[in-house]
């Protein structure tokens, strides 16, 4: 029994044929968490390889169309992001080629990237170095011609409550007061020894691991993503990050750096809001400022923006976003960070300066200026499913409660 070969046969594309039970256009259409090995500028300037989980989106504008072209969103990112090192004009040219490859069906194309940025850092003290990783996230939307890019990382470092640190030193003082009286004479060497001790050293100050999400929209004046530079900055305002390689000279430095910086997390947001304000590569940004507290179970948070026109917002629905709540369809870079569900209303990309169109030198298009708003997913919520209860459908604490009312 002879086969045809499946080059030679016609075979059926629903998608393109049949018509949908309900029509409608759609936001955005596509592809998630496409794992791939993409180039990046590293430290140096030389490019190296990251492995990457990439989204890729158009929108459907044609309500009576059944679906979009799934395969030639995989293939474009494929050839294109595999082949060249990751830069604003290679992200505008994937977007590009999204739309035009869908020129019936789509008018705007979005692409998000995530990968581990790894840069080996020397110790405080020590000769030794090692390796940390750094999430970033690189998002584009091309709208009707406009584009829009942004970068997205984070930063973990180490702060120490003032308050806790005030209230450690009142019962060191406390302390010393019983142990040592005013009448006699004190022996220097046994107050030495004494603050050595544990005896004498009573109390210390809380301290955790904290988070710093930073997301920036650079000038259009850049062939690459300034990464190590960035981190750089943010680090440097921070005074505290988080250690690779560490002997005991190394742990006492960094013991002495959260001892002359402590800070709340508003200190740490305006640390990083002065840092950036004097970068003059920068037109936005948008930073976030998070102490997993070890005092409570609850996180204290600071948001704080540049304040431009049509910028990044900092209102109720900024607060809760994380670092990759630019574009929807995929899971933040942190495993921390992935029980947040994503909530809607979260403030839109900001608009892009004219002269990005002129940097990336694409195909004449007429511009359109619009707003470029990628909107969200709404989380769902689960609720108690019985329909007599008044907590029916008002989220899971309250479905929490009627049961064990039950």
């Amino acid at each position: 029994m002879s086969t045809i070969p499946a080059a030679a046969r016609l075979l059926p594309d629903i998608a393109n044929e049949a018509q949908p039970a309900v029509a409608g256009l759609l936001d955005w259409v596509g592809m998630g968490d496409i794992e791939l090995p993409v180039r990046v500028a590293g430290p140096d300037g030389t490019p190296i390889h990251a492995h990457a989980r990439v989204t890729a989106y158009v929108n459907l504008q044609k309500p009576e169309a059944r679906g979009i072209h799934m395969s030639r969103l995989y293939l474009l990112v494929d050839r294109l992001l595999g082949s060249e090192v990751l830069t604003p004009c290679s992200v505008r040219k994937v977007l590009r080629e999204f739309v035009d490859s869908h020129a019936d069906l789509s008018s705007r194309a979005l692409l998000r990237v995530a990968f581990d940025y790894m840069v080996r850092r020397p110790a405080l003290v020590s000769d030794n170095s090692g390796w940390k990783s750094y999430p970033v996230v690189i998002s584009g939307l091309l709208d009707r011609g406009q584009f829009t890019i942004e970068t997205a990382f984070e930063v973990t470092y180490s702060s120490t409550c003032p308050c806790s640190a005030a209230l450690a030193r009142q019962i060191i003082q406390d302390q010393f007061k019983a142990d040592f009286s005013a009448d006699d004479g004190l022996d220097y060497e046994r107050v030495v020894a004494w603050l050595g001790s544990e005896q004498g050293i009573v109390a210390t100050p809380h301290s955790q691991r904290s988070g710093a999400e930073v997301r920036v929209r650079l000038v259009p004046s850049f062939d690459s993503f300034p990464l190590v530079a960035l981190i750089d900055r943010i680090e440097g305002a921070l005074k505290t990050p988080v250690q690779t390689a560490v002997k005991r000279a190394d742990e006492q430095a960094f013991a002495r750096l959260n001892g002359e910086n402590l800070m709340f997390c508003e200190d740490a947001a305006r640390r990083m809001q002065r840092a950036l304000d004097a970068d003059d590569r920068i037109a936005d940004f948008w930073v976030r400022a998070s102490h997993y507290e070890s005092l409570h179970p609850h996180n204290a948070i600071a948001i704080a923006t540049k304040g431009v026109a049509n910028g990044y917002s900092a209102g109720m629905d900024a607060a809760v976003r994380r670092v990759d709540a630019a574009v929807s369809g995929g899971d933040p870079p942190r495993k921390q960070l992935r029980s947040a569900p994503p909530r809607s209303g979260s403030p839109p990309l900001p608009q892009p300066p004219r002269s990005w169109r002129g940097f990336c030198r694409p195909a004449p298009r007429p511009a359109i200026s619009t707003s470029a708003s990628v909107p969200r997913p709404v989380a769902g919520r689960v609720g108690c499913r019985t329909s007599s209860c008044p907590s029916a459908g008002a989220g899971r604490w309250r479905g929490r409660w009627h049961r064990r009312r039950r």
